[in-house]
């Protein structure tokens, strides 16, 4: 039965165990974390001779270090063996870690603390290929924005209800660590029960010899990486996100403190809102872009991203004011502006990470999907660590934490500027996407009838000179359309065009309409899906010109799928786009 709404999928058991797993599993993460640094603030811990301060630096170093060493190795392992079994064998692993965690928070030992994070750690690694490549092993290709979506927005509410969690209960004394021990074993036992209910998941290269040198796999995920720009630019895409939440997150328990004249419990009020942000935007995701990938909300997301990040150094009072309550600061109008840019740079967020990891799982080859999973996670790990640094040198050089965000939008500018440079695509996606939702309203029908992959001709009808951004908006995958060369002059339209590798053609130049033909079939026989128009080239006046070869000569040379798309106006600035039965290939 198609899924028509993402939150059917909580119900299936494709999707529900494998999505219960990976939300106890991210939260029982951050309960122990931040239990022992909440411990470590405030607690003493048998073995330290260090500052607090070092030693809380020293458990996120310890925690981040086995991404960058075992991300690569993890990535291998999951393209080689059955999935949901390798996930069941990590919650194991997790069971035992958190039981050696227990007994250093029992004995206050520094040694079994820090040696169950770094596994802790190692656990993460393990899983986090595993997490983004088996849900296209489960979800249709109409299905991964929501399953990204509502996967990213659990990430995010775990993380939250476990920070939150573990700072009540360390905040309790000796009842509060007797919790935390039964707790995240209780937890990771669930999880490992949750995981037992996860459907067989193939391995995509059981033949894969494994590397085992960990530094030249990392070498060798990362070829894989840039083997695809766009894949490359969606995973640098991942990994600034990473590096705009490590900065706004790690930044918030000062800012509340020292801006806003609040608490502990500010910085949770702060942080509720920016995870609920995320969530609303992930959620938002799949509505927005029609089910299916819309790369096009990738842009969207961040100029929101820039625009309210830079507001909230505008917003935000140059002396703090006088310290309240949690609820008193949120009931005053005053914050509302603060608290408004919070939620929409999480949300923003949202729509600017969801479609990037879909667009990476539906564009990479499954046989070695999870090891450029492993890489993306190795650049994650990278740039929230480049994020630390960036900031305490930063704010060492004498800027305030407003400043620092000011700075944090304005490169998130400009490495949104370079992205969109080297893949073209997203801008013209997104003006193809603008353009469906403000000029004019979309009815379509028919559309899971366009193949997903492998090559296919798409013959529509003739309606205006935006025909083209029409049926970009409503269909997944990059279309090259055959169009007259003078639309390639056209502002905005033609610029839409020539990132989309259009293929022009005139009716007066018969050296360009040769090589027209030629480019069209070569498209074909590369497996790209083609438009043209059932009665001509689409033109920039609105008249018909002819194809020389026309559609059976087209197919002659190229045997290919034929899609027949009908575009017609509506009234309200409504268009409708039905796609008939589909012809199989023929000679």
């Amino acid at each position: 039965m198609k899924v028509h709404n993402q939150f059917e999928l909580l119900r299936e058991r494709r999707f529900a165990p494998f999505f219960a797993t990976q939300f106890l599993g991210a939260f029982n993460d951050n309960v122990y974390k931040n239990a022992l640094v909440t411990l470590l603030a405030f607690q003493s811990v048998r073995g330290s001779a260090a500052d607090t301060s070092t030693l809380i630096l020293l458990s996120g170093a310890l925690f981040m270090l086995p991404f960058f060493l075992f991300s690569a190795s993890a990535g291998q392992l999951a393209d080689k063996y059955e999935k949901s079994r390798f996930i069941r064998y990590i919650k194991l692993f997790e069971i035992a870690i958190m039981v050696l965690g227990a007994v250093g928070f029992y004995t206050h030992h520094m040694v079994l603390l820090f040696g169950a994070l770094f596994l802790l750690g190692v656990h993460s690694t393990l899983f986090g290929p595993l997490k983004y490549a088996i849900m296209p092993q489960h979800l249709r290709q109409e299905e991964l924005v929501g399953g990204n979506a509502l996967v990213d927005a659990g990430t995010f509410i775990a993380i939250l209800l476990g920070t939150i969690l573990s700072i009540l209960l360390i905040g309790a004394g000796d009842i509060g660590i007797a919790l935390v021990c039964a707790g995240t074993i209780g937890f990771a036992v669930l999880g490992w029960l949750t995981s037992c209910a996860i459907p067989h998941s193939p391995p995509p290269d059981p033949q894969l010899v494994l590397n085992r040198n960990p530094f030249s796999e990392i070498v060798r995920n990362l070829s894989f990486l840039r083997s695809s720009r766009s894949v490359f630019m969606a995973v640098l895409g991942i990994s600034w996100f990473w590096f705009l939440g490590a900065t706004f997150v790690a930044q918030f328990p000062l800012y509340a403190r020292d801006y806003l004249g609040g608490d502990e419990r500010t910085y949770m009020l702060l942080l509720a809102v920016f995870s609920i942000g995320i969530g609303i935007g992930s959620l938002l995701c799949e509505r927005l872009s029609g089910h299916k990938i819309e790369i096009g909300l990738v842009p969207f997301g961040s100029i929101g991203l820039t625009v309210f990040a830079f507001d909230l150094y505008l917003a935000t009072p140059a002396v703090a004011g006088a310290a309240a309550g949690v609820l008193t600061y949120a009931a005053d109008p005053h914050h509302w502006r603060m608290l408004a840019d919070v939620l929409l740079i999480g949300a923003f967020g949202g729509f600017y990470v969801v479609p990037l990891y879909a667009l990476v799982q539906s564009r990479t080859d499954r046989a070695h999907q999870s090891r450029i999973i492993a890489g993306n996670n190795i650049l994650n790990a990278l740039l929230i660590v480049i994020s630390a640094l960036l900031s305490m040198v930063l704010l060492r050089s004498g800027f305030s934490i407003p400043q620092l965000f000011m700075v944090t939008a304005l490169l998130n500018a400009v490495v949104a500027v370079y992205v969109y440079a080297k893949v073209p695509e997203f801008m013209s996606r997104f003006l193809a996407w603008l353009l469906i939702h403000t000029i004019y309203r979309l009815k379509s029908s028919g559309l899971d009838r366009i193949p997903q992959t492998g090559a296919a001709l798409l013959v529509c009808n003739r309606m205006s000179s935006v025909a083209a951004l029409i049926i970009t908006s409503a269909c997944g995958r990059p279309i090259r359309f055959v169009v007259d060369r003078r639309l390639m002059r056209v502002p905005l339209l033609g610029f839409a065009l020539r990132t989309g590798n259009a293929i022009a053609t005139s009716e007066e130049d018969a050296h360009l309409r040769e090589k027209a033909d030629a480019e069209l079939n070569q498209a074909l026989r590369a497996g790209e899906l083609v438009c043209v128009f059932s009665e001509g080239h689409a033109s920039e006046g609105g008249e018909l010109l002819p194809i020389d070869s026309g559609i059976s000569r087209i197919l002659e040379r190229t045997p290919a799928t034929v899609v027949p798309l009908a575009l017609r106006r509506l009234p309200f600035a409504k268009v409708a786009l039905a796609v008939g039965e589909v012809s199989e290939a023929r000679a």
